[in-house]
């Protein structure tokens, strides 16, 4: 008789061999390691994930990570599911497996010989884009077989540039793909591979110049080297290109998602930020603020903050009669980091426009600002709030009454 554990309920027992040696539950997803140990599968890919690199039960090295799905002993379960399914038990499903090692390598073999037919290569490649809209762990098999160095270097080919299919269906994967940092430069650092980019984002889809932005962003954020960051953003076009995506006329959330993303690792650059303000940076997240979601709003709003930082962008957000009631409305309403920019892009604007010192407080500033202080948000965001009252002194009602105590930090630091 099989050794049996203790109950999960008191009419039926799990056998042993159909726990998870790591988690002691019930395996749904069983496969075998190198030592020949079976575990659940979401156990023993934590376990590996953590640095571990021994079997848990023998405490064997592991020489190979490959993960077999153990399909005789799901047969098993799944039959003693059934068995005892009076008792409360339910059918565990038979798991979709993740994406063959050997065909992915195969797809991208296919999809990377410039001496196979234009078909053969779409072909592939529509394969592969199959499997990365499929699962994480389909992502994860591709990613490991350096797909993002091999698909970006079909991508720059000469024979890819003259096939929008190709571009397009490239472009939809390389833009889910993780990409190392020496991936990022072998991008950021060709100036060729950097104008095509830019090139791409005036394209006539916008999937494609969707997907092409996204590439983008994390190509800025993966490249450490700031003279590279600055050169990829010194081009007007790129620019012109991204904040066409913020003001695409149709309902398209990821592109609002992708857009935004963007232009904030753009703005990051600070030499850079006017061209940003000259492309229409301020009308389209100004218009497009109260679409943002969440996160997508706390960037939108960090992306103000940073171009108020210089005159063409506090000039511009002046200008925009929508900017200081909606940066007022957001305080306190998104999240700690939301509140943090808006108070901080108040602040930058109300010091350099006296004017809208009165526009802040008609729209009701000063009680967002002392809710604010007396908040649990965070340390900056009260520190700017305390400096942008102390400013707006002049500009209270007569019959406002201001506790003196909101003003009590003294250590506000220079943002």
């Amino acid at each position: 008789m099989p050794r049996s554990i203790q109950p999960l309920d008191v009419g039926v027992q799990i056998p042993y061999h159909f726990r998870c040696p790591v988690s002691l539950e019930l395996m749904t997803d069983p496969v075998t390691v190198a030592t020949g140990q079976t575990y659940d599968r979401s156990s023993i890919e934590s376990w590996i994930a953590t640095g571990n690199i021994t079997c848990p039960v023998t405490r064997l090295p592991l020489t190979d990570f490959t993960l077999i799905p153990n399909h005789t002993l799901r047969r098993l379960i799944q039959e003693w599911c059934v068995a005892n399914r009076s008792y409360g038990v339910e059918r565990i499903p038979t798991p979709k497996q993740p994406a063959d090692p050997i065909v992915v390598q195969s797809l991208l073999k296919q999809a990377s010989l410039a001496s196979n037919s234009r078909l053969v290569r779409i072909t592939a490649i529509r394969q592969l884009r199959g499997l990365v809209r499929e699962s994480e762990k389909n992502r994860l098999v591709i990613s490991t077989n350096k797909a993002s160095e091999i698909l970006l270097d079909v991508l720059f080919s000469e024979t890819s540039r003259n096939s929008s299919e190709l571009i397009h269906e490239l472009l939809a994967i390389l833009a889910v793909l993780p990409i190392s940092e020496t991936e990022c430069v072998l991008v950021s650092s060709v100036p060729d591979r950097v104008s095509y980019l830019i090139f791409l984002l005036s394209h006539s889809s916008i999937d494609v110049r969707v997907n092409t932005a996204a590439l983008i962003e994390t190509v800025i954020a993966g490249t450490s080297s700031p003279e590279i960051r600055a050169e990829i953003s010194s081009h007007d076009e790129i620019f012109d290109g991204v904040i066409g995506i913020l003001d695409y006329p149709l309902s398209y959330p990821r592109a609002l998602k992708i857009g935004i993303k963007a232009l904030f690792a753009l703005c990051i650059v600070k030499q850079h930020r006017h061209k940003a303000v000259e492309a229409g940076a301020v009308e389209a997240v100004i218009d497009r603020l109260p679409d943002f979601e969440k996160c997508d709003a706390e960037r939108a709003l960090a992306t103000v903050e940073l171009l108020c930082r210089i005159p063409e962008g506090c000039a511009a957000f002046a200008s925009h009669a929508l900017t200081v009631p909606l940066l007022v409305k957001v305080i306190l309403k998104i999240s700690d980091r939301a509140t943090e920019y808006a108070a901080g892009a108040l602040l930058s604007l109300c010091s350099a426009v006296e004017r809208l010192q009165v526009e802040a407080v008609a729209a009701g500033v000063l009680t967002q600002l002392l809710l604010l202080v007396q908040s649990e948000c965070t340390e900056r965001a009260k520190r700017k709030a305390q400096t942008l009252l102390k400013l707006l002194k002049n500009s209270w009602p007569e019959n406002y009454v201001m506790n003196s105590n909101y003003f009590a930090c003294s250590d506000v630091v220079p943002f």
